[in-house]
């Protein structure tokens, strides 16, 4: 998993509004993506992936609405990776250091994000923007 995100040769920029619609239109543009970057959706990182991203983009829609209206959604790919982001203009930027455990909730969250990434052997980065008023999640996996 070398490869810098700079230079996947597969990418796939998505603005959606942040309301609870965007998680299936997030996830579909992926599938989409995946399709025709020659991924198959049966690779057994794709189910992980797709949850990853859909708590990801849930996670702006319930925390993030009230300052960012919009968020984006970027896609990338290599030969032997899988790099996905989800940008939104809230200035808060969570811990990654985080477990189901630690949630108190058993499920869900940035604790199932971190457990299903960890578990895949990809990385997961918090990169804030310039001016400190948001954030992008990156995820990488593995293909």
């Amino acid at each position: 998993m070398g490869a810098r995100l700079e230079a996947l040769p597969y990418r796939h920029v998505l603005t959606l509004p942040t309301e609870p619609s965007a998680v299936r239109t997030a996830r579909q543009t992926a599938e989409q993506a995946m399709a025709e970057w020659g991924i198959s959706l049966r690779h057994p990182t794709v189910g992980p992936a797709l949850l990853i991203l859909s708590e990801l983009v849930t996670n702006s829609v319930r925390h993030a609405a009230a300052l960012s209206p919009q968020m984006t959604v970027i896609y990338a790919a290599g030969a032997d990776c899988l790099a996905f982001a989800v940008h939104d203009r809230h200035p808060h930027q969570p811990s990654l250091n985080t477990s189901v455990a630690d949630t108190g909730t058993g499920a869900g969250g940035l604790g199932t994000v971190m457990e299903l990434t960890l578990g895949l052997s990809g990385t997961a980065v918090v990169r804030a923007d310039a001016d400190g008023k948001g954030k992008s999640i990156w995820i990488t996996l593995p293909l």
